[in-house]
C-alpha cells in the first residue's frame, strides 16, 4: 500500500508561532505556501477518493470546465485501470500557487500539476494527471485487459524492420479506423511533392467544406492557403474540411492508388475512397445509405458521382448523422489491419523529406513524461461511435522504427475512449523501459 511520503506534510500539524518581525522570512513564507499547496493536495485526494464534494474542493472555474460528474466519470476510468487512489505521494511547488503532484494508486504513479486561486479560501482551480508509471506491470496484464473491452480488438506493436514484436492481438484483421485513414492522403501529398508534382509551399484556395471536427469549415470562400497548412491541420485536428481540399487537390484515382501501392490486404473494403463529406452524406440519408451498401463498386461510384454533381463541396446541401450509435461501421468506413497501417508506415519513412512526419508529430497524443523516452513519436487516430483506431510511429534512441497501432470497433454500442487510451500508455510506458 502507498502512503504519503512527503515529509513536508508535517507542517499541516505543526503550529506555526506569531512572526517575532513586521516582516516573515522567506523560509516562513515557501513553508507557509508549501502547507497551503499540501492542503490543498489532500483535498483533491479526498474528492478522488469519494470522502469529499468536487463541488465544495474545486473553484468555479474548474467545474465549469470539468463538472463534478466528469470528474468521477474520469476517476472511474483511472481506477479500473490502476486500482484506487491511495495518497499523495510527493508535491513539489511551482510558484505560490501551483506543484508538480504525484497521487499514488494502488498499481500506479499518477504524474501531474495542482494549482489553486490566488485569493482565499484558495479553491483549486486546476488539476492533471499528464502520465502513469505503472507498478508490476506487465505485457500480459495489459494484453488480458485489452481482451476484456467488448467488442473486436486489434493490436500491433512492434518494429518496423520485422525484427521484435512485443503485443500481436489479430493484426492481420481489418477493422474501421475512422479519420486514421488521413495518413493515406498524407503520404499520397509527400510523394507527389517527392516526385516534382507539387510544393509543400504551393496555394490553393478553399472551394469546398465539410462538418468538423475541424476549423476550416469556418474560413471564407477563396481564401488562401498551402498545401503544408492543409495537411497540417489535417493530421494535428483532424479537420475534415482540410481532408477534403486535398483528397480533391490530389484527387481520389492518387489516394486509391496510395494505398494499394502501400500493400493494403483488402483494398476492396474500402474502394471507392470516400471524402469526409461523402461519409457524412451517405450516412446521414438512410435511403441513399441502403442503396450504397447493396451496390457494387461501379455502382458505389456511380452514386457518388451523382452526390459530387448534386453537392459540390456544399456542405449545406446535405443533413449530416446525428451520430449517438455506430452507424454502418462494417460497410460504410476506411479499413485497414494493423500490418497494412504497418505497411503505410514504412513508407512514411522511406520518404526523404522529413515534413509529413514533422507534421505527424505535432500532436504526439502522449504525455510529456513519454515523450522524453522516445527520439520521435508521431501520431494519429480517429474515432466515432463504435469506431476507435489509436496509431503512432516511434523511434526509439537506437535509431529504430516501431509502430503502435491500436484498433477497437463495436457494432453495438459506443466505445469508452479513455479505456483505450489509459491502456496504450501502459503499453508504450513497458516499452519505454
Amino acid at each position: 500500500m502507498l502512503t504519503r511520503l512527503s515529509a513536508l506534510s508535517l507542517l499541516l500539524a505543526a503550529p506555526f508561532a506569531a512572526p517575532v518581525a513586521a516582516q516573515t522570512s522567506e523560509a516562513e513564507e515557501t513553508a507557509s505556501e508549501q502547507s497551503l499547496l499540501e492542503s490543498r493536495a489532500d483535498d483533491a485526494l479526498a474528492v478522488m477518493q469519494g470522502t469529499e464534494d468536487a463541488q465544495d474542493m474545486f473553484a468555479q472555474s474548474f467545474l465549469d470546465a470539468v463538472s463534478a460528474e466528469q470528474f468521477a466519470a474520469f476517476m472511474a476510468q483511472v481506477t479500473g485501470q490502476f486500482g484506487a487512489v491511495v495518497g499523495v505521494e510527493s508535491i513539489t511547488p511551482v510558484d505560490d500557487h501551483s506543484a508538480e503532484i504525484v497521487f499514488g494508486f494502488e498499481k500506479a504513479l499518477g504524474i501531474g500539476s495542482i494549482s489553486i486561486e490566488d485569493n482565499a479560501p484558495n479553491k483549486i482551480n486546476g488539476l492533471l494527471i499528464r502520465s502513469f508509471e505503472t507498478l508490476d506491470d506487465s505485457l500480459a496484464k495489459v494484453e488480458h485487459d485489452l481482451n476484456a473491452l467488448p467488442g473486436e480488438i486489434g493490436v500491433l506493436f512492434a518494429r518496423l524492420d520485422g525484427s521484435d514484436a512485443l503485443m500481436e492481438i489479430n493484426p492481420d484483421s481489418q477493422f474501421a479506423i475512422g479519420s486514421t485513414f488521413k495518413l493515406y492522403i498524407l503520404s499520397a501529398l509527400a510523394r507527389s511533392i517527392e516526385k516534382g508534382e507539387r510544393e509543400w509551399s504551393d496555394v490553393v484556395t478553399i472551394n469546398r467544406r465539410s462538418f468538423p471536427s475541424g476549423r476550416m469549415q469556418n474560413w471564407p470562400d477563396g481564401a488562401p492557403v498551402t498545401l503544408q497548412t492543409l495537411a497540417t491541420m489535417m493530421i494535428t485536428i483532424s479537420d475534415n474540411t482540410a481532408t477534403d481540399m486535398l483528397f480533391y487537390e490530389l484527387g481520389r484515382e492518387a489516394v486509391e492508388a496510395e494505398l494499394r501501392a502501400s500493400g493494403h490486404s483488402d483494398p476492396d473494403r474500402t474502394l471507392p475512397f470516400l471524402s469526409t463529406l461523402q461519409m457524412f452524406g451517405l450516412k446521414g440519408s438512410p435511403g441513399n445509405l441502403a442503396k450504397y451498401v447493396s451496390a457494387d463498386e461501379a455502382g458505389q461510384r456511380f452514386i457518388l458521382a451523382d452526390f459530387e454533381d448534386d453537392v459540390a463541396g456544399n456542405r449545406d446541401l446535405i443533413t449530416p448523422p446525428r451520430f449517438t450509435k455506430p452507424l454502418a461501421i462494417d460497410t460504410v468506413e476506411w479499413f485497414a489491419s494493423g500490418r497494412d497501417l504497418e505497411k503505410l508506415m514504412k513508407r512514411i519513412i522511406a520518404i526523404k523529406d522529413p515534413t509529413a512526419r514533422k507534421i505527424m508529430a505535432i500532436s504526439p497524443s502522449m504525455p510529456d513524461e513519454t515523450v522524453k523516452k522516445w527520439d520521435y513519436i508521431g501520431y494519429k487516430g480517429g474515432s466515432e461511435p463504435g469506431v476507435l483506431n489509436l496509431t503512432w510511429l516511434l523511434r526509439d534512441e537506437a535509431g529504430a522504427w516501431w509502430i503502435l497501432a491500436m484498433s477497437w470497433n463495436n457494432t453495438e454500442a459506443s466505445l469508452d475512449d479513455d479505456k483505450l487510451e489509459l491502456l496504450s500508455h501502459r503499453l508504450i510506458a513497458l516499452a519505454a523501459q
